[in-house]
């Protein structure tokens, strides 16, 4: 069934519609001169308040201590992550690699977890394998994180005055690693070309060209060392490449090609510069850290154990010496005659 309606109520319908339209703007038009009109009654008010709530001129964020460099950007974020991972890490191997593709990376990181997995654990030591990582760099930055953590030192920092919102003074400190502190520590260190050769940074420097990459370990564990050197760079009979039949997937074409444009070229071990060979001596060590543990105090306890059987020998020496003097002495003060010496004989 269909509701017809005539003209006239249509037309009726209309106006009540145009009407309840108009009333409604109306309405809206009211309430916003209203709330206009109590704006700028309230307007001095808020200008007081706004004047008296006004920060000091001189006023520091306490979470954006002054910088040196532009603190939002990538760069500086960058740099603050190297520096922390520089001074957090002990043990760091540097490689150069001819612009590895993403699937070459994800096949070598593939192949070095399956071998760092494989490292027994000693009791009561934690697992550091899930801390171990591979990761390429931005060479330049990671150059800058390098001066700073060699030739800064926050310590040094004297402690300065800040303005709080309240326009209190209160000490504050501005030693992070993007403050003027540490810019100009690291331009006055480095005006010394011959002092800054002799550093840490001075030797790995020349190394940090081109594309590089690191590997960084929590520890300085020579099992994880081994078997990372194993992979990355191996060399046998101390460090030999993984077998066809036990590891298949690490001679896939796609990671031998990944592995052919990767060259380790040094690395950063405790603070001390290593090149190739010291970082294989240092992978080598038998049992771990407990092994040259153990090879120090065999070296402390054959050390003294020489050095007491020298000072007693020169004691048994002295005594014999002594000895024989001492009977040559009585000899000559109580002398024998040669009749007292025959009759002895004879009885």
């Amino acid at each position: 069934m269909s509701l017809r309606l005539s003209r006239p109520a249509v037309r009726g319908l209309g106006s009540a519609i145009q009407s309840s339209r108009i009333s409604s703007r109306s309405a809206a038009l009211l309430a916003s001169s209203t709330s206009t009109s109590a704006f700028s009654t309230s307007s001095p008010q808020r200008a007081a308040a706004a004047g008296h709530l006004r920060l000091p001129d001189d006023y520091v964020p306490p979470t954006q201590p002054p910088s040196a460099r532009p603190v939002d950007t990538r760069k500086s974020q960058l740099l603050r992550t190297y520096t922390s991972m520089l001074r957090s890490t002990p043990l760091m191997l540097i490689f150069q690699h001819n612009n590895l593709t993403a699937i070459e990376w994800a096949a070598i990181r593939r192949e070095l977890s399956l071998a760092l997995g494989n490292v027994p654990v000693p009791e009561g030591a934690p697992d550091i394998t899930s801390k171990i990582h591979l990761q390429v760099v931005r060479t330049r930055i990671f150059d800058v994180a390098l001066k700073t953590v060699e030739f800064f030192d926050p310590s040094t920092v004297e402690p300065t005055t800040a303005t709080t919102a309240t326009g209190t003074k209160v000490p504050a400190t501005y030693n992070h690693d993007l403050s003027k502190h540490a810019w100009k520590a690291v331009k006055e260190a480095t005006k010394n070309t011959e002092a800054v050769d002799k550093t840490v940074y001075g030797q790995l420097a020349p190394l940090l060209v081109g594309p590089v990459a690191i590997l960084t370990l929590p520890s300085v564990s020579p099992a994880h060392l081994g078997a990372a050197l194993s992979i990355l760079a191996p060399s046998p009979p101390a460090f030999p490449a993984p077998s066809r039949k036990k590891n298949p997937g690490y001679y896939d074409l796609t990671c031998q090609s990944g592995l052919q444009k990767l060259l380790l070229v040094g690395g950063r071990i405790e603070g001390k510069a290593f090149d190739y060979d010291g970082i294989k001596w240092v992978g080598g060590i038998e049992n771990g850290i407990e092994g040259l543990r153990a090879q120090l105090v065999h070296m402390l306890q054959s050390a003294g154990m020489g050095l007491t059987s020298v000072l007693e020998g020169a004691g048994k020496s002295l005594w014999l010496t002594m000895e024989s003097r001492r009977s040559v002495l009585e000899e000559e003060q109580n002398p024998k005659k040669e009749g007292e010496g025959e009759e002895e004989k004879k009885e």
